[in-house]
Parts: structure tokens; C-alpha cells; sequence
């Protein structure tokens, strides 16, 4: 079966194309073709890079309109081609960043669901639309070949109600207005990856996972499923990020509104693009150019960090409260798969809980092991998560319910 995996954001596209038999590796393969298209580096247009066949190789894109077509002709064309014709995909798994309160799981796209990933762009302004756009380039170009959406929703619709309902008059929850929760492709991911790991039921464990990126959100999970999240109505919840605030006291927003005369627009332009490390810092939302400047002797960046570090840590304090305890944390991500200075102060923060980090280990870029000590009553893991290859199992799975036989 070959399943292309399309992962839309507002600023890039991410691609890959997997290859796979009747059984499931224990291990995400390597993808046949991957590809990222990045609008972000260039003025002119973007940048496209494609790996397949053991090469890696560089295109400008200049136009938007056209830009997927370009991305699937390497498929089938030049030195990355891996596929004799487009027609030999069987299906394709999109990435949809908010489903609502109605889908719960991965579903075969319709012209219904394209209309409630419509309707859904206010919530999700930057992600949504660009996913209605993939979906509908492949209707054009392979008519016949199912697509399925993958939420980043879904995994977090088993929240229960306390953890789910905001304390404001109850007629808006009944208008949407509820905690949803991010990243939880990723979030689900990690889990399952985790007990695989620890050879160990995911039902038995009690476990966070910190999805630490640019974007930034922790997932209680109990007995395999969400229990609660960081993230909320919106990716602006919770922790803080690279460039989105997280959780601040409302009124602050409606001062500044009184006060210096912000209008919508303006508010959201601060709390999404110019807060978090990049607005505590006045340097950067990339942690690797904080600690750059930390090394500098930078004040304010050490601030930003500090900050970043405190929330963390409290925020995992508040779900081992939801959990009633914790057997393991997990952290996954840029950040956490790569900032060992990020996890061991974190992990010193949480020693009350008997945790102990080994910081050789941490230190020796660690992968899908666990770096916590032989005594520490909490293991921590890193983790690599791979979520187009959950993409991909949740687009076969969904394939095959609709009579797919390969």
C-alpha cells in the first residue's frame, strides 16, 4: 500500500510517502520520498527539498497556486523519483489541525467534512485553510483515491467535563466555547511509542507528554487515553512558547485595549507572534539562539528561559494532580528532543515526585530510551515523535474500512 501523508501549515508544507505491507513495523520505517516546502527563507517565493533515493535536492518554488503540483511531480519525475505514476497511491492522510467537537477520530474526507474543516477556520485561521487547500488539489489530480483527515483534535475529545467546560456562563460551552487541545497526533503518538519502549501496557501507565516545539503543550494521559491538556480553545493556551504567550490573566487584554486602544487584530498579532521567548527575550523564539545569547551573558534571554522553565514545571505539577500521579514523563519535539539544558532544569523542579534524572544520559543526545536513573520512582523519556507515520497508520487503517485491500 502507498500512502502519501500531507502535513500543511501556514508558512509550509511537509510531505512523505510510505510504503507498507500487511504487517506494521515495530519501528516507523524511513519514508520512500519525503519533502518540506519552507515560504519562510526566501522572498521570492520557497524553498522546496526533497529526499528520496538517498539524495537530498533543493527547488525554488515561486508560485503558491501551483506550489503542490511541483511537490508531487518529484514524486514521479527526475533523480527523486520513486513512483512510476501518481495513480500508484492508494491513499492520502492529511494532517487537520481543528475537527471540532464532532470528530473524534481520523475520518475519510466527504464534501460534509470539507465543510465542517470550513466552517472551523476561525479557530483555526492559520492551519485550516491550507489543509482545504491540499485536499482539494487532490481531488483534482487523483479523483479516484480516498483522503483521509487526521485531527490534532481527536485525541484529546476524552477529556472529561471538568477538565473541558470553562467557568463562563454555561450557554457557551453549548456554543463551542470548551477546551479542545493541540498536537495531539503527536501527543497519542508518544504515548503508544512510550509503552512499546518500556515493554510495558499502555493501559497500566500514567503518563505527561510535553510536546515542546515552537509551539508548546503538555497531555495527561490514563489508561491510554487524554484526560487533560494544556492547550485549549485555542494553541494560545497554557504554556509558554516560542512566540505565543500562553496563559495570561484576561483583563490584561482588555487593559490594553482600553488603555493604549489594541484592537483585535492588533492583540493577536502580539500574543501569537511577538510573545513567548521571542518576546521576553527581544531576540528570537528558537531556543538555540537563547542559549546562544545566554552564553553571551544576556539577561534577558536567562529571563525568558527562566520563565519558560517555570511554567513548564508547573504546569506538569497540575496534571501528576489530574493523573493523581505519574510513572512517566515524556518529552518530545525540537525542544524537547534536543534542549538537554531544557529537561534537566525541568527535571530538578520535580524531584518531590521521586524523580531522577541521569545526566550523563541526558546529555548523550538520547533517542527513545529512558534517561531517568535506575532508582528514580519516574522514568523520563525522550522521544522522537513521527507523527506523519501516525498519519499514515491512521489513513491505512481508515483505507481499509472502506474496502481498501492492499
Amino acid at each position: 500500500m502507498i500512502i502519501l501523508v500531507l502535513n500543511a501549515g501556514s508558512s509550509s508544507q511537509k510531505s512523505c510517502l510510505y510504503s507498507l505491507g500487511e504487517s506494521i513495523p515495530d519501528n516507523p520505517p524511513e519514508p520512500l520520498w519525503e519533502a518540506h516546502l519552507d515560504w519562510t527563507v526566501s522572498r521570492e517565493g520557497g524553498i522546496l527539498t526533497v529526499k528520496s533515493n538517498d539524495l537530498k535536492q533543493k527547488i525554488e518554488v515561486r508560485e503558491r497556486d501551483t506550489a503542490l503540483n511541483v511537490v508531487l511531480e518529484t514524486i514521479v519525475k527526475g533523480k527523486t523519483k520513486v513512483l512510476d505514476s501518481l495513480n500508484d497511491i492508494d491513499v492520502v492522510g492529511h494532517r487537520v489541525v481543528h475537527g471540532g467537537a464532532k470528530y473524534n477520530q481520523a475520518t475519510v474526507i466527504t464534501s460534509e467534512v470539507k465543510d465542517a474543516i470550513a466552517d472551523l477556520i476561525p479557530l483555526a485561521p492559520n492551519h485550516n485553510p491550507a489543509h482545504l487547500e491540499g485536499i482539494n488539489i487532490i481531488e483534482e489530480i487523483l479523483p479516484q483515491v480516498p483522503q483521509v483527515a487526521v485531527f490534532d483534535t481527536a485525541f484529546h475529545a476524552t477529556i472529561p467535563q471538568p477538565a473541558k467546560v470553562y467557568p463562563l456562563p454555561y450557554k457557551w460551552y453549548k456554543k463551542g466555547i470548551l477546551r479542545y487541545g493541540f498536537h495531539g497526533i503527536s501527543h497519542e503518538y508518544c504515548a503508544k511509542r512510550t509503552a512499546q519502549i518500556l515493554r510495558e501496557p499502555l493501559e497500566s501507565l500514567k503518563i505527561i507528554t510535553c510536546h515542546l516545539g515552537n509551539g508548546c503543550s503538555l497531555a495527561a494521559i490514563a489508561e491510554g487515553i487524554c484526560i487533560d491538556t494544556t492547550m485549549g480553545f485555542s494553541p494560545l493556551e497554557g504554556l509558554m512558547m516560542g512566540t505565543r504567550c500562553g496563559s495570561i490573566d484576561p483583563q490584561i487584554l482588555i487593559y490594553m485595549m482600553q488603555e493604549y486602544g489594541l484592537d483585535a487584530d492588533e492583540l493577536n498579532q502580539i500574543l501569537n507572534q511577538e510573545s513567548g521567548l521571542k518576546g521576553v527575550s527581544g531576540i528570537s523564539g528558537d531556543m538555540r539562539a537563547i542559549d546562544e545569547a545566554i552564553a553571551s551573558g544576556n539577561t534577558q534571554a536567562r529571563l525568558a528561559v527562566d520563565i519558560y522553565i517555570h511554567r513548564l514545571k508547573k504546569a506538569i505539577g497540575a496534571l501528576v494532580a489530574s493523573l493523581n500521579g505519574l510513572d512517566v514523563l515524556v518529552f518530545t519535539a525540537g525542544v524537547g528532543e534536543n534542549s538537554s539544558i531544557v529537561r534537566e532544569q525541568t527535571c530538578a523542579g520535580l524531584a518531590y515526585l521521586g524523580l531522577q534524572l541521569d545526566l550523563v544520559k541526558n546529555k548523550s543526545h538520547p533517542l527513545d530510551e529512558n534517561i531517568a536513573t535506575k532508582n528514580s520512582q519516574v522514568r523520563v523519556l525522550v522521544v522522537h515523535t513521527q507523527e506523519d507515520w501516525a498519519i499514515s497508520l491512521a489513513a491505512r487503517s481508515q483505507y481499509r474500512a472502506i474496502g481498501g485491500n492492499k
